[in-house]
């Protein structure tokens, strides 16, 4: 792991002592962050199962009775039963946070100009199998709205997980390993530094004592 390029100083050394600690409290939140939002997918992954699973079933049963309908009566005749909305639907979005991502929040307001039956032609040229049809996809209009919501949501916060997680990796396996290996550096250069002192103070000192044993030599030959 390549270190930092630094002056092996001891304000250096406070220096990167003191962003390793920052790096140590980010990795931290970041893998809470990370864990708290796995939860949170799974949770919306687990609800966005179910009603697919719901989902699935009501549209499996709509193009059952879509199916009979359409053999039964004659393609202009199905074709004209259909050509007009029986509603009127006014999708409102809005936006909410989870853990920091901001997720979209679908509202369906049906506009009806009549009952809430869910189809708009007359019943004597139509099948009991399309009037089902209908009402089966009118019963399950709101959950095709919640399960975009859901899809959306579990998109969105996978991308953020997979975000988070490079974060988390970049300064559990290449910042916070280089910070150790500088601090590591710094203080064996500082370390040396000082040994290195010693031995010319060592040196000095002796220099010292040998000059002074000499004038005394002197001193005592006089």
């Amino acid at each position: 792991m390549a270190e930092l390029r630094v002056n092996p100083t001891r304000m250096e050394l406070k220096k990167v002592q003191a962003r390793y600690a920052t790096a140590r409290r980010g990795h931290k939140l970041l893998k809470d962050k990370r864990d708290e939002l796995m939860k949170k997918f799974l949770d919306v992954v687990r609800e966005n199962k179910e009603l697919r699973e719901r989902v699935e079933c009501s549209l499996a049963r709509v193009h059952g009775s879509f199916s009979i309908a359409a053999a039964t009566v004659s393609p202009q005749m199905l074709k004209e039963a259909l050509i007009l909305p029986k509603k009127e639907g006014k999708l409102d979005v809005s936006y909410k946070n989870v853990m920091s991502v901001t997720v979209p929040v679908f509202n369906l307001q049906v506009l009806s100009e009549g009952g809430e039956d869910g189809y708009n032609y007359g019943m004597a040229f139509t099948s009991g199998e399309l009037d089902a049809a209908a009402r089966e996809l009118n019963g399950i209009l709101a959950d095709l709205v919640k399960l975009a919501e859901l899809e959306k949501t579990a998109q969105m916060l996978a991308e953020e997980i997979e975000k988070t997680r490079r974060r988390v990796n970049a300064l559990e396996y290449i910042m916070m390993p280089r910070y150790l290996e500088t601090i590591k550096t710094i203080k064996m250069k500082l370390e040396e530094n000082e040994r290195g002192n010693t031995t010319r103070l060592m040196k000095v000192k002796d220099m010292m004592l040998a000059a002074q044993q000499q004038s005394y030599t002197a001193d005592a030959e006089e």
